[in-house]
């Protein structure tokens, strides 16, 4: 099923009560989750704000959040009182295999929605909107919106993730034999930049300010504006099963139309968050309150413009 981006949120809600009456008798996770009374989430463990572990090592942020009100979603809709999370730490490289082999019900991390995804997994209608961009040391002696003075250069991300492989096709396409380092988690590519082993880091905005805020000496970084690559970010889902599809994604839309998603991004992006307290300031952009407006789980990025 595809949510267009051009339709209000009442008419996708009216088109996903269609798709689940069509399966209603075929077998889900949500019968899994109703006789367990247990559902297993998958979570990055340093992807602040989306997803990370706090100073009691327990999983919070923005996406974890947005996760645990599906879950209060399902307990009504399956008449539960109430149902045990499981987290399930992942990263970048194992989240789809995780999920598709079912250790994992749902991923609720930083996963970017597209086209070529959506042959392996599900999304839910996006709640975040990311631009991909280069980050250096300001020493460094190179242009972080001009990949060319990356030229012979190294750049890190994370392992299996989009951001390190827009950076190995832009060195392919302008030949600029630029070194790609993968990194388990995104703390540990901005840890190479910090040490110099490498001369930028390639990742999403999002995750980028959060990195820079929380590093000591945020003076020490510039952030580049240039967006490599749109980022949507939606709850990852199985794709082989409509009937819970459709009750993830009608809880996320209750987010959007209720407006709660609006406080739950304010918490987490423009509030002091665990655990030090620091302030990310970064307001909602307008890309993703375009996105919040016309719901969609489009892995095309020409959806979200």
């Amino acid at each position: 099923m595809k949510l267009s981006s051009l339709f209000p949120t009442t008419l996708v809600i009216t088109g996903l009560l269609i798709v689940s009456s069509s399966h209603a008798d075929t077998p889900s996770r949500l019968d899994k989750i109703k006789e367990t009374r247990t559902i297993s989430i998958g979570y990055p463990t340093a992807s602040l704000p989306f997803a990370y572990l706090d100073d009691q090592q327990k999983p919070v942020g923005y996406s974890v959040e947005i996760c645990q009100n599906i879950v209060r979603h399902l307990e009504k809709s399956l008449n539960l009182p109430s149902i045990d999370v499981q987290y399930v730490p992942i990263t970048s490289a194992t989240r789809i295999p995780l999920l598709r082999n079912g250790t994992i019900d749902l991923e609720c991390g930083n996963t970017t929605n597209t086209v070529e995804r959506q042959k392996l997994v599900s999304f839910a209608p996006a709640t975040f909107v990311a631009k991909t961009v280069l980050t250096a040391r300001k020493d460094a002696g190179v242009d972080v919106n001009d990949p060319t003075s990356f030229s012979g250069k190294s750049i890190t991300s994370m392992a299996g993730g989009l951001a390190l492989s827009v950076v190995q096709q832009i060195s392919a396409e302008k030949k600029l034999n630029i070194s790609a380092l993968p990194a388990d988690n995104a703390s540990a590519a901005f840890l190479l930049v910090k040490t110099g082993r490498a001369a930028a880091m390639s990742n999403d905005d999002g995750l980028t300010y959060a990195l820079v805020a929380t590093s000591g000496a945020p003076q020490d970084y510039v952030v580049g504006t240039r967006a490599l690559l749109a980022a949507p970010y939606g709850i990852v889902e199985p794709n082989d099963d409509p009937r819970f599809k459709h009750e993830v994604d009608a809880a996320v839309l209750d987010l959007i139309r209720s407006r709660q998603i609006y406080a739950l991004y304010d918490k987490w992006f423009t509030s002091p968050v665990p655990p030090s307290g620091i302030n990310l300031k970064f307001p909602m952009s307008d890309v993703l309150r375009h996105a919040l407006q016309h719901p969609s789980d489009s892995g095309d990025p020409a959806a979200y413009q």
